[in-house]
């Protein structure tokens, strides 16, 4: 895929503690918690731990589990040694493309969509309180824009000693445009003005779309996402 990123603090938080994950055929995205230090050093440990265990590896479900779950434990194990960093964790998002599919890693409120024939389909769902009282029925979708604990997770890379991410497996089709983005970009726009973007602009300028439209909406926390186009899908 070619694919573009893009990282930003907002306009309220002081420090950005989003990271990137970038590699010649996967991309994703950490948002980390715990604190100023503590966020930070979560969400860059996953993506490094991450990057390391699937270098040289084929694409496959074993071995993205097996690196989330090398992730959990090296910030988890941190976080007990370190008191300044007890209690860190980070989502992780991350796609891995192989040469017929894409497989989908996932743990917490980051997301990842699929923008396919002129429909975006959100891909994962979200570890979150909101969430969960969404699928309940609890609460209403306008109930959940202005939630008290609508930024509680309910899922993290380093809260546990085990965690459990939720692996998918995605058919690859040439066109179609993966966005995998942190919630500073989708709390702050809807799917349908995401989808608009993408149906009208390409590449850079659809990235630095989004990401104007996110700080002009108010840019309440760091925005970071990986917008990835797939150019051809190799024949069987």
């Amino acid at each position: 895929m070619l694919v573009h990123t893009k990282t930003h603090p907002g306009l309220v938080r002081a420090s950005n503690q989003d990271a990137l994950l970038v590699m010649a055929d996967a991309f994703g995205v950490a948002d980390g918690m715990g604190g100023h230090r503590g966020g930070e050093v979560a969400s860059r440990m996953a993506v490094q731990v991450v990057e390391s265990a699937l270098q040289g590896k084929t694409p496959a479900e074993d071995a993205l589990n097996t690196a989330m779950e090398a992730a959990n434990r090296r910030i988890f194990e941190m976080g007990r040694r370190d008191v300044k960093l007890f209690g860190m964790g980070t989502t992780l998002t991350l796609l891995w493309e192989g040469p017929h599919e894409v497989w989908i890693g996932h743990v917490g409120d980051s997301r990842t969509y699929l923008y396919r024939n002129g429909e975006l389909i959100r891909q994962t769902e979200d570890h979150s309180m909101v969430a969960e009282l969404l699928r309940g029925h609890f609460i209403t979708a306008e109930m959940a824009v202005e939630h008290p604990y609508r930024h509680v997770i309910t899922r993290a890379l380093g809260i546990d000693s085990v965690i459990q991410p939720d692996v998918l497996k995605v058919e690859k089709k040439p066109g179609d445009l993966w966005l995998v983005c942190s919630d500073g970009l989708h709390n702050m726009l809807p799917d349908d003005r995401i989808a608009e973007v993408l149906g009208s602009l390409k590449g850079e300028k659809a990235a630095e779309k989004l990401l104007e439209l996110a700080i002009e909406r108010g840019g309440e926390d760091n925005i970071t996402f990986a917008l990835g186009a797939v150019a051809e899908v190799e024949t069987l």
